[in-house]
């Protein structure tokens, strides 16, 4: 169900995907940018928008599931391929060992499901997945300690979607009867505790006006 507390989510996890993209292309740079991330992404994406050839829910959801696809992919292909922005890339510090994220992720989602099925284990699998995703990112902004304003604005903005989504699930429960997603719920709390510390560090540098650093 749409209402403002998702659309605000949505266009404000769109609109970090757009700072990330016009960040490379303007600067012809991803330093400070995690692969390992978006990789992440890209397997959540995939795994969750499998439904785009078995359910039609609405065009607005189908052309959301093609952008957030189309634009992780086309960030992995900067970042791996393209012949300047690839050499910024900071392989030596983007070293998480992702592994760690995708097999307890997928474990948990083979044991705490709504229904098991291919379709519906892999659904909730990058639910789990995306609750931890950001994480190498987060490690390779600590380690670099050299966060420009988008890089910066891009994280943010990712987290303030996932806690905007949280305001939407409130709404949700109040208004719709018999409305519960606890999987989902958790998930998202988890994520947006994740954040809590760079939400922090973040605010007080704007409010300092002072370069955006995270302690090592």
């Amino acid at each position: 169900m749409m209402n403002i507390f998702r659309l605000a989510g949505d266009m404000t996890h769109l609109l970090s995907i757009i700072v990330l993209l016009l960040k490379m292309n303007a600067t012809r740079s991803c330093r400070g940018v995690s692969l390992k991330t978006q990789e992440l992404y890209a397997v959540v994406f995939v795994c969750r928008y499998l439904d785009l050839f078995t359910n039609f829910i609405s065009l607005y959801n189908t052309v959301m599931k093609l952008i957030f696809l189309a634009s992780t992919f086309t960030i992995i292909y900067w970042m791996r391929f393209h012949k300047v922005i690839r050499v910024t890339y900071d392989r030596e510090q983007d070293t998480f060992r992702y592994q760690f994220l995708v097999l307890p992720c997928l474990v948990l989602a083979m044991v705490l499901n709504s229904e098991f099925t291919v379709m519906e284990v892999l659904w909730t699998f990058s639910i789990y997945l995306e609750a931890v995703a950001i994480l190498p990112q987060l490690v390779l902004l600590q380690r670099t300690n050299n966060i420009d304003n988008l890089t910066g604005n891009y994280v943010f903005l990712l987290g303030s979607y996932r806690a905007l989504y949280i305001l939407n699930w409130i709404y949700r429960f109040m208004t719709e009867p018999n409305y519960r997603q606890y999987l989902v719920w958790i998930s998202g709390i988890v994520q947006t505790i994740v954040y809590i510390d760079f939400f922090y560090y973040y605010i007080k540098s704007w409010r300092n006006n002072e370069k955006l650093s995270l302690p090592a």
